[in-house]
């Protein structure tokens, strides 16, 4: 296995079908650098062919942050061509990122701002310590989020709040988040990753063709009316109902016992 520069991927619970990358740049807040993004790239194209992977889990190293967004301290002189060839190369990750197969949970650990806050908006399901802070602050530092959040926040909660949250760019804490439907549980600090673990090895017990199914149904009827995304459904249905997994999930159910699901 490949060790990494700037994250962890962590296969202590793999028994389970679940993953855990970890962002390890705790003395720089977790800040999203160039290296931590080809990495993200390099070890999510990994995972994708991982054939027990079911959940991934996405956390950061320590207890202060869970990513505070792009290193400026890197940034600090580049060119806009410099800019230009490192945006890219997080646009690729945080596709990847949105796009992967299976669920995927993250583990807010402490601050997630900007491109961090981005990050956390591009999982499936968000879980974070009470601490936390969440915000974007990139209008006062005379850009725009660039990686999904001004499309992916409004996507999440109410467009009036989503627009006051960006035009502010102020931080928010876990329980507003929360209540703001950004997050789906606040924990203490020291019971996080346990029970965002215990959700995840709940999830990844289900049929691993069912829960890709619902993700890409989800994911892509949003972007379409809705007969085009009931056709969508539709599709991922089928494909679920006529695979051997189906077969296993009806026998094991009326034999009373766990599935051995196949992906097949």
């Amino acid at each position: 296995m490949k060790k990494w520069e700037t994250i962890i991927l962590n296969e202590d619970h793999s028994s389970e079908n679940v993953y855990i990358i970890e962002l390890n740049r705790p003395d720089a807040m977790n800040s999203l650098n160039t290296t931590m993004g080809i990495e993200l790239i390099e070890c999510l194209e990994h995972l994708k062919n991982i054939e027990n992977l079911r959940v991934l889990v996405l956390t950061g190293t320590g207890e202060k942050s869970f990513c505070v967004g792009a290193d400026l301290k890197e940034r600090k002189g580049m060119t806009n061509d410099q800019w230009k060839l490192q945006h890219d190369i997080f646009e690729d990750a945080y596709e990847l990122l949105r796009d992967f197969p299976f669920p995927v949970i993250a583990s807010v650990n402490g601050f997630a701002l900007g491109g961090g806050m981005e990050m956390l908006l591009s999982c499936d399901l968000r879980y974070s310590a009470e601490h936390a802070k969440m915000g974007f602050p990139e209008v006062k530092l005379g850009i725009i989020p660039g990686v999904g959040g001004t499309q992916l926040l409004p996507r999440a909660i109410p467009i009036g709040l989503a627009k006051e949250f960006l035009f502010r760019g102020n931080q928010i804490d876990a329980q507003k988040a929360l209540e703001s439907s950004i997050l789906n549980g606040v924990f203490k600090k020291e019971e996080l990753l346990f029970n965002t673990l215990e959700i995840a090895k709940e999830i990844a017990k289900n049929a691993p063709l069912s829960l890709k199914a619902i993700k890409k149904s989800i994911n892509t009827g949003l972007q379409t009316d809705i007969n085009t995304a009931l056709t969508i459904e539709l599709d991922q249905y089928y494909k679920c109902a006529n695979s051997e997994d189906r077969k296993e999930g009806i026998l094991s159910f009326n034999e009373k016992r766990k599935p051995n699901w196949q992906g097949k």
